[in-house]
């Protein structure tokens, strides 16, 4: 007779206070038990305090390749997975981990959608002083981040780019576990950060994709080296599960172009896309774009060309229409500003991207809780980066907003998160390291 019929209830097969217990005392977790751990916690028999012990445990200890592995794969297998074999052409997306100024998403995706690959690019919205593609882009009036997956197929099929909101059907398991982590003082886990992001991205269905592992000041990962080991560990997971990965080591010690924000962000990207714009975007969007388009395919496109001659502007334009955005509308601009100048002549040594990051958050161009809201006109325009030299007096960059009631705790945040000296500082590279999967 059956459980339900005699109205007992199943018997599990594993036991989480085992499992909790192997990992706590350094050792591997079977396959099956961990594949288990995941599908109980999700369906909710394993309770969050021992899934809390238990992503404790890995924090400690850490985890082997193949554990990271079959974890992840335990995650997408807790929802759906999107499929574009029937695209008729090839799919590869881009993940960064976020960073201040970080709009890079909007021209990449274009751009290599000009060369006929398709890119699904599932976004996120901003946290903190990092900000998010989606909110960037709801600036543009009527443009719409929530699409079905017969829309973003079609989409794909029709245009080759898209940027929407990821569906609450991909890794439902790792929505519960990051909720809880945030919590628990267990975000940093290596073996955690790493099953996340690929549990998302892997079960997304594309082809290939490009990791932006960001380090620095304003970057999630401050120590380069632990960077390293994120990157690593995530080519490591893309290329087990056969979705072919690399990953570029970026900086983040200083905001990404002139522009943090959220409507300033689009106009700095539509400059870009113009065959304009900061040197450091347009260097960092070639560089993912030609990574892009190698695991597509096509390791020699003249990428540098497309944003030239038009290609990659009007792949963004049509993409902003099948949203239902309009490219050609004016976008919020600030009400109030203020602008700090230079006090002296010299050179701008030192901006720091995580000060500049939480002032305009503070400005209202971030959230500090999911359901806060944000103000599409706030946020920085810098005039000055670092090895610029400037003249007292001259500016150095102006905060914006709706009023300026925010701007006194904006100008705290800045305190001493910029520097001028009397020599230009040394340069260092923006793309510090590329990382590839090994056998």
């Amino acid at each position: 007779m059956s459980d339900t019929l005699t109205g007992t209830a199943a018997v599990e097969p594993f036991d989480a206070v085992d499992v909790i217990r192997a990992k706590r005392d350094g050792g591997r977790v079977d396959e099956d038990a961990l594949r288990w751990m995941i599908d109980a916690f999700t369906r909710g028999y394993v309770a969050d305090s021992q899934m809390a012990a238990f992503a404790m445990a890995v924090l400690l200890n850490g985890m082997d390749r193949d554990e990271i592995r079959v974890m992840t794969d335990a995650m997408i297998a807790s929802g759906e997975r999107m499929s574009f074999a029937g695209l008729g052409k090839p799919t590869v997306d881009k993940h960064s981990t976020g960073g201040v100024g970080d709009k890079i998403t909007l021209p990449l995706a274009p751009l290599v959608a000009a060369f006929g690959v398709a890119v699904p690019q599932l976004s996120g919205r901003g946290l903190g002083h990092t900000g998010g593609t989606l909110d960037k882009l709801e600036s543009i009036p009527g443009w719409r981040a929530a699409l079905t997956n017969d829309e973003m197929t079609a989409q794909l099929r029709d245009i080759g780019a898209v940027i929407c909101a990821a569906g609450s059907g991909l890794a439902p398991a790792d929505k519960r576990l990051y909720a809880l982590r945030d919590v628990t003082g267990t975000v940093e886990a290596i073996p955690l950060i790493a099953s996340s992001i690929m549990s998302k991205k892997i079960a997304e269905g594309t082809d290939a994709l490009v990791l932006d592992v960001k380090f620095g000041s304003g970057a999630f990962m401050k120590d380069f080296d632990r960077a390293r080991e994120l990157a690593r560990t995530m080519v490591e997971l893309g290329t087990d599960s056969g979705v072919r990965t690399t990953a570029l080591l970026t900086d983040m010690n200083t905001p990404l172009g002139l522009a943090i924000g959220n409507a300033n962000e689009v106009r700095e990207s539509v400059e870009v896309l113009a065959g304009g714009g900061p040197a450091d975007v347009v260097e960092l969007t070639v560089a993912l774009a030609r990574e892009m388009l190698a695991l597509a395919g096509q390791p020699d496109a003249d990428v540098a060309a497309a944003l030239r001659d038009g290609r990659a502007m009007d792949a963004w334009r049509r993409m902003i229409q099948a949203q239902d955005g309009d490219p050609d509308a004016a976008l919020p601009v600030p009400n109030e500003t203020h602008t700090v100048v230079a006090p002296r002549d010299g050179y701008v040594t030192r901006l720091d991207a995580y000060g500049f990051g939480v002032a305009a958050w503070r400005l209202g161009a971030g959230r500090a809780r999911a359901e806060d809201p944000v103000l599409h006109s706030a946020g920085i325009d810098l005039h000055a980066k670092p090895g610029d030299r400037v003249a007292a007096g001259q500016p150095l960059f102006t905060l914006g907003g709706p009023d300026d009631s925010r701007f006194t705790r904006a100008l705290d945040a800045l305190d001493g998160a910029w520097e001028l000296g009397d020599a230009a500082p040394e340069g260092t590279p923006l793309v510090r390291e590329r990382i590839a999967a090994t056998s």
